[in-house]
C-alpha cells in the first residue's frame, strides 16, 4: 500500500516538471508556476463571485431582522421606535429588492415587500413634521435637563446651606441659594410640560392612517410565522446552494482540462500535456476545498448536527467523531471506485493494445516492442498454457487463446 502511495506521488511530480518525460528548465518551470498562482486566484475571485449570484437569506427576506427585533422588544415605546425607523429609512424601497430579484437569482419574499412598501408610506410630510417637532422638543428636554445638571454640580452647597437656615452673609457661593432652586424648579415645569406634548405628538403620529396599517400588518402573526419559516430555511439551505453554484463553476473547468489532457496525451503534445496537468491539479485543490466546506457547513453537517443534539443533548463535539470515522471510509469508497472502474488498468488495455499504445503510461508504441521506450514497462507476459509472449492485462493469449491472469506484474 505504502509502494503505491509513493509511487502515486512521484507520478505526481513526474507529471508536473516533466516533457514527454524529460525534466523542464528551472525558467520554464517558474513560469508555468507563476500561471498555476495567477489561475488560482483567478478561480477563487470566480468562486467568491458567482457565490454570490444567489441571494443570501437577508436579501430575499430583508425584513426579517427588523420584525425580528419587534417581535422580542417589550419596551412601552416599540410601536414608536419601529414608526421613527422607517420615518429615518427612506432607501428601502420595494423597487430595490425588485431589482435584485432580477440580477440575482432567487426571491425577494412578497411579504417583505409589502411589509417595506407599508414602512415608505409612513413618509408623509405630515408624519415626517410630527417627528421633527418631537425631536426638537426631546433636543429641548436634553439641554434643559443638562442645565440642571450644572446647577446641581455649582450650587449644591448653596442649597445645602438654605436648607440648614445658615445666614446669607455666611455663604460660601457668590449666587443665592434660592435663585438657584427657582431655577431648577423652572426647568423641571418646563420639562414636564416638553415631554407631556412629546407624548401627544407620538400618539397624534401613531394614530395616523399609515401608521395604524403598518403596526396592524406587524402585529400579524401568521405573516412574521410566514416571513420566519422561509427565513430559517434559507438560512438552511444558502450554504450548501452557494457551494453547488460554485462547484458548476469548477466542474467544466475540470472536464475541459482533462479533455485536453487527455488529447494532448494521444496527440504527443508534451507542452500542452504539461500545461493542462498543471490547471487539472489548480481546480481540483478549490474543489476539494469546497467539498470540505460543504461537509461542514453545508445541508449534510445542519442533519448531522440535528441530530446529535437531539440524541445527546450538548455533546456538538460527537459530530467531529463522526466525520473522522466516516470521511475515511467514504474516501476508501472513492478511490476503490476509480481504481476498479474508471481507471482499472484491464479496462485500458484493450483500448490501448487496439492502438498500439503503452499500456502503463498510454504513449504511442511500435506494436512489436517489448518495453515501452517512454517510461520502461514490459508490456508482455508468458502464457500459462504455450508459453509464448502475449499482451499484459489482456484475458486471452494471443497465440493460443487459453485465458491468462490478468493481474498487473
Amino acid at each position: 500500500m505504502l509502494r503505491k502511495i509513493r509511487s502515486l506521488i512521484d507520478l505526481f511530480f513526474i507529471k508536473s516538471r516533466n516533457i514527454n518525460n524529460e525534466p523542464i528548465n528551472k525558467v520554464s518551470l517558474i513560469v508555468i508556476i507563476i500561471i498555476d498562482l495567477f489561475i488560482l486566484v483567478n478561480v477563487f475571485s470566480g468562486l467568491d463571485d458567482i457565490s454570490k449570484w444567489y441571494l443570501t437569506p437577508s436579501q430575499a427576506y430583508p425584513c426579517y431582522e427588523q420584525w425580528q427585533n419587534y417581535k422580542e422588544d417589550i419596551r412601552d415605546n416599540r410601536d414608536f421606535q419601529i414608526i421613527s425607523n422607517a420615518l429615518n429609512k427612506v432607501s428601502n424601497l420595494p423597487q430595490s429588492y425588485q431589482e435584485s430579484s432580477r440580477q440575482y437569482l432567487g426571491k425577494v419574499s412578497p411579504i417583505c415587500l409589502n411589509f417595506t412598501s407599508l414602512a415608505n408610506n409612513i413618509n408623509q410630510p405630515n408624519n415626517k413634521l410630527i417627528f421633527t417637532t418631537i425631536e426638537e422638543k426631546q433636543k429641548q428636554v436634553t439641554s434643559l435637563e443638562e442645565k440642571n445638571r450644572t446647577i446641581r454640580s455649582q450650587y449644591d452647597s448653596s442649597l445645602l446651606e438654605k436648607i440648614a437656615g445658615q445666614p446669607q452673609n455666611l455663604s460660601i457661593n457668590e449666587i443665592e441659594a434660592q435663585k438657584a432652586k427657582q431655577e431648577l424648579d423652572k426647568n423641571k415645569a418646563n420639562i414636564t410640560n416638553l415631554q407631556r406634548e412629546i407624548q401627544e405628538l407620538k400618539q397624534q403620529l401613531l394614530a395616523t392612517e399609515q401608521s395604524i396599517e403598518f403596526l396592524s400588518f406587524l402585529k400579524s402573526e401568521v405573516k412574521f410565522s410566514e416571513v420566519k419559516q422561509g427565513y430559517e430555511k434559507a438560512v438552511f439551505w444558502y450554504p450548501s446552494i452557494v457551494i453547488i453554484f460554485q462547484l458548476l463553476f469548477l466542474l467544466p473547468l475540470i472536464f475541459i482540462s482533462l479533455f485536453i489532457h487527455k488529447l494532448a496525451i494521444e496527440k504527443a503534445y508534451g507542452l500542452i500535456s504539461l500545461m493542462s496537468w498543471h490547471l487539472l491539479v489548480i481546480f481540483f485543490i478549490p474543489l476539494l476545498i469546497k467539498i470540505f466546506e460543504f461537509l461542514q457547513v453545508g445541508a449534510i453537517f445542519a442533519f448531522l448536527l440535528d441530530i446529535i443534539t437531539v440524541i445527546f443533548g450538548g455533546l456538538i463535539f460527537l459530530i467531529n467523531y463522526l466525520y473522522i470515522l466516516i470521511i475515511p471510509v467514504i474516501g476508501f469508497g472513492i478511490i476503490k471506485f476509480f481504481q476498479q472502474i474508471v481507471f482499472n488498468p484491464k479496462n485500458q488495455a484493450s483500448k490501448r493494445v487496439e492502438k498500439s499504445r503503452c499500456l502503463s503510461c498510454g504513449k504511442k508504441i511500435h506494436h512489436d516492442h517489448l518495453h515501452c521506450p517512454h517510461c520502461g514497462y514490459n508490456q508482455h507476459q508468458e502464457c500459462n498454457n504455450c508459453h509464448n509472449l502475449t499482451y499484459k492485462l489482456m484475458p486471452y493469449c494471443l497465440h493460443c487463446g487459453t485465458p491468462q491472469n490478468t493481474d498487473l506484474l
